[in-house]
């Protein structure tokens, strides 16, 4: 770390200070992010990626990419096109070290891009930490944000080399989507890999339960750089990134190394609701349909992978997943969601995206199936009623967290009350407290509807698009004479 040139004094008031206080400082201190460079360094068995990125007199940074390398890679290093994805990865990769101090100027050292590539990086910018912005009260809007400039290799069109590919590559996380993706893709599992970032029981576990081998699971390791955790001690801002962003270059590079044609992702269409009402602030910005549509264009302009991203599950809802999800009791054992405990591999039973889970399976597994997912009795515990208020609606904001729609949870408790009373079964207390709510009056008069829903705005080819519709219907036929 270069030597900071705040003050002694400065220093010691910053965890006292507003954020956006920190942010008018910090913007007058540090006037400059440099991304100085990318470093492609190969060896018999893997490619590391490092990115040099500077803010002048506060810190250098040297975040770390290890990529496991192919007997054969079909877009290795030296390509155009692969080059083109890890300086754009770098340029996912900088936001994180950049909101450390919100640099009015970026100053991309390592490559040119044009003006409509910069104003599309900023819109990502932007939109991805449109949390970030609102959780800190800070005003940031698209013109005195950031401005960014450029030099260096040029990459302001796409490469010219063609590849040959086959197969999909698909981004496993450890939980019910990517589970459901790996399923319904099952006839494809000898020519498609799995993609994991940050190895973690649930991750493997998932694949290997779909009959993935361990030669088939493909994982890299992404090692964040000290100083910014340092930084982030001292009082520096921190805050949400769009992590899937991430996922997104990472995984049209990683298919392009391995030779696969498509990135099937598991992002369904709830994933564009705003996180606060009436507003676009969206924690899950990165995994929306507006996000897949901008980068599948990026990609194409000025990337020219020849790689198809998209997500299989846009089609349906939250509801639809976890209906689906429910029948597949191997994985239930092993899938895991929540981020509190992720380090441990394990649930804590605590937060909203537990909770989220929880509810959404409430009209497909008993209490008892619950029970045994979560080690407790998760139903039961009126301490989560303030995030189930978030998560359905009758707060304005939901949790922070990627967790479905809001009519589609107040949907699913609806259904778990009747079919539990259905089926003569006490109705546990936080399904209780829901069914007392004015809210609930208004879900048994809209009835459900998902069973019925399909997202036609995605970006699903022919093939995947007929899968979808006929696993759609499957679904109706399993599900809906009961909870239609």
């Amino acid at each position: 770390m270069t030597e900071n040139i705040l003050s002694p004094a400065q220093l010691e008031m910053l965890p006292g200070m507003k954020p956006t206080e920190k942010y008018t400082l910090f913007r007058e201190t540090y006037p400059e992010f440099i991304y100085r460079s990318f470093e492609i360094v190969e060896s018999e068995e893997t490619i590391r990626l490092t990115f040099h990125f500077i803010v002048p007199g506060l810190a250098d940074f040297a975040p770390e990419w290890t990529l496991p390398k192919p007997a054969k890679p079909v877009c290795g290093p030296e390509s155009g096109v692969f080059r083109r994805l890890v300086f754009s990865l770098g340029l996912v990769e900088l936001v994180s070290y950049w909101k450390i101090a919100c640099p009015k100027v970026v100053r991309v050292e390592c490559g040119r891009i044009s003006k409509e590539q910069a104003d599309w990086w900023k819109q990502q910018y932007l939109s991805g930490l449109g949390e970030f912005f609102y959780r800190n009260g800070i005003p940031a809007d698209f013109d005195d944000f950031m401005t960014i400039k450029s030099s260096g290799e040029d990459f302001t069109g796409p490469a010219s080399e063609q590849y040959p590919l086959h197969g999909c590559l698909i981004p496993v996380g450890g939980g019910k989507d990517s589970i459901v993706t790996l399923t319904l893709l099952q006839d494809m599992r000898k020519d498609s890999l799995c993609y994991v970032m940050n190895s973690r029981g649930a991750t493997d576990n998932s694949a290997l339960t779909a009959g993935y081998s361990r030669e088939q699971i493909i994982g890299i390791k992404r090692t964040l750089d000290k100083n910014m955790l340092d930084l982030n001690k001292l009082g520096y801002l921190n805050g949400h990134t769009p992590f899937s962003a991430l996922v997104a270059f990472s995984g049209v590079l990683m298919a392009a190394l391995y030779g696969k044609e498509y990135v099937v992702l598991s992002n369904e269409s709830s994933a564009n609701e705003s996180t606060v009402q009436g507003s676009d602030v969206n924690h899950q910005y990165s995994k929306s349909f507006q996000f897949e549509a901008d980068f599948d264009r990026y990609q194409r302009d000025y990337i020219g992978s020849g790689v198809k991203y998209f997500s299989l599950l846009r089609p349906w809802s939250e509801f639809q997943i976890a209906a689906y999800f429910s029948g597949l009791t191997a994985f239930h054992p092993v899938f895991r969601s929540c981020n509190a405990g992720s380090k441990t591999d394990s649930w804590c039973g605590k937060c909203a995206k537990c909770l989220f889970v929880a509810l959404i399976l409430t009209p497909f597994l008993s209490d008892e199936d619950i029970h045994a997912i979560f080690g407790r009795e998760i139903l039961e515990d009126e301490e989560l009623i303030p995030l189930l208020r978030e998560l359905s609606g009758i707060m304005p904001e939901k949790p922070f967290e990627c967790v479905g729609s809001r009519d589609e949870i107040c949907t699913a408790m609806m259904l778990g009350i009747r079919t539990r009373k259905e089926n003569g079964e006490r109705v546990p207390n936080l399904l209780q407290y829901f069914e007392a709510t004015a809210l609930y009056e208004q879900t048994v008069a809209r009835g459900n509807t998902y069973f019925d829903y399909y997202q036609e705005e995605n970006l699903l080819p022919d093939g995947f698009d007929m899968l979808m519709r006929t696993a759609t219907m499957e679904l109706q036929g399993r599900w809906k004479d009961i909870l239609g």
